[in-house]
């Protein structure tokens, strides 16, 4: 079997050595030194960002489509309310046609590139008429090659499952070479020990994607060297799957880190266990930029009605201050947040409770 840290399984779970992609070894594997330092001035997506003169940061805001402005709004109030040192400037990302292909408006993009950071309510793309996707245009504009998804049980919102805390990393540029696997592997390791979590765990096909799956795997057993103070194992997807499903909590100790199509699936699926997108933030990460973003639809049905729940984007704007190294402030609002909900008194329709938008966001701004 191969070889894994201080972790025992089922043999189906692992592969054996002649079953997986050619070994790192070789010339065509090897990583490239350039990311070999784990020093905190190396790390993988580093935010750039500098407080302005008024002592404030500015950060690109879209608000996005349907509920959007509402849910951004909400977000507003509250950051303004815990005097977040945030300055907001919002940008219009309505699709342009630059030579034939679908884009994001030029000042737009500017405004992401000047920031390196940005927060992203629900986009909707037209089904069946050919449009491309606005979140993936701006994932593959700015190189945003990781999701990062926390999965986290809220007080006051019941599920069948209770103490989940899961942290899933999918690659996001869909790319199957061995930069793309390296890049996001050494951020998984690094986000891993910035939230004190001790294992990293890959979550691959590799029997069956030999080459693709294989090179991930072994990326990741390369790398893993470098962080001696992590634990390193793997385990094949469906397994992955069947054992969340069944009791989640020997997985609140892991980040999981997986190829895109896998992550997609399983990052939904492990939302679920909380409730649903509703109350899962969400991040894109990039080397030079990030944007962090509510990952459910822009449901027009209520748009303008303030029905809406803005825990997402609430969440994910918590994410975005913990990016950006102003954990003070993000842990303050984050309180907020999770005592409003385990109160129970002022949740909207989707929680149970007849809360507006406005009157959430006010609970939560009362506990501040």
């Amino acid at each position: 079997m191969i070889a894994t840290r201080n972790f025992a399984a089922p043999a189906r779970q692992y592969l054996r050595s002649t079953r997986v992609a050619p070994s790192l070894a070789s010339p065509r594997f090897q990583l490239r030194r350039g990311y070999a330092s784990t020093a905190d001035d190396d790390r993988v997506a580093k935010f750039k960002g500098q407080k302005g003169p008024d002592g404030k940061y500015t950060v690109t805001l879209i608000e996005g489509d349907g509920i959007g402005p509402e849910i951004a709004q909400s977000v507003k109030d509250i950051f303004a309310a815990a005097n977040a040192p945030i300055k907001w400037e919002p940008v219009d990302v309505t699709p342009i046609l630059k030579d034939g292909k679908t884009a994001i408006p030029d000042d737009a993009i500017a405004s992401v590139r000047k920031n390196y950071v940005a927060l992203k309510g629900p986009l909707a793309t037209p089904v069946g008429k050919g449009h491309v996707s606005l979140n993936l245009t701006l994932r593959r504009t700015f190189n945003l090659f990781a999701n990062l998804r926390p999965c986290r049980s809220v007080a006051g919102y019941k599920t069948p499952y209770d103490n989940v805390d899961t942290v899933l990393i999918r690659e996001n540029t869909e790319a199957y070479h061995q930069e793309a696997s390296e890049r996001v592997l050494r951020f998984a390791f690094q986000y891993a020990r910035s939230i004190n979590k001790k294992k990293v765990r890959v979550v691959h096909k590799a029997t069956i994607m030999k080459m693709s799956d294989g090179l991930f795997l072994n990326t990741a057993r390369e790398i893993a060297k470098d962080f001696p103070d992590i634990e390193f194992d793997a385990e094949l997807l469906d397994n992955s799957c069947l054992k969340i499903v069944t009791d989640p909590t020997p997985y609140n100790d892991k980040v999981l880190v997986m190829p895109n199509l896998y992550g997609d699936i399983l990052s939904d699926m492990c939302a679920g266990l909380i409730g649903g997108l509703g109350l899962t933030p969400s991040g894109n990460i990039g080397d030079e930029c990030s944007i962090f973003e509510a990952v459910h639809g822009s449901a027009p049905d209520i748009a303008g009605k303030g029905l809406a729940n803005p825990t997402a984007l609430l969440l994910s704007s918590i994410m975005m201050l913990q990016h950006m190294g102003l954990t003070e402030h993000a842990s303050r609002i984050q309180k907020a947040i999770f005592d409003t909900l385990a109160e129970g008194k002022s949740l909207t329709g989707d929680l149970g409770g007849k809360a507006k938008t406005h009157e959430y966001a006010g609970a939560i701004i009362q506990r501040l």
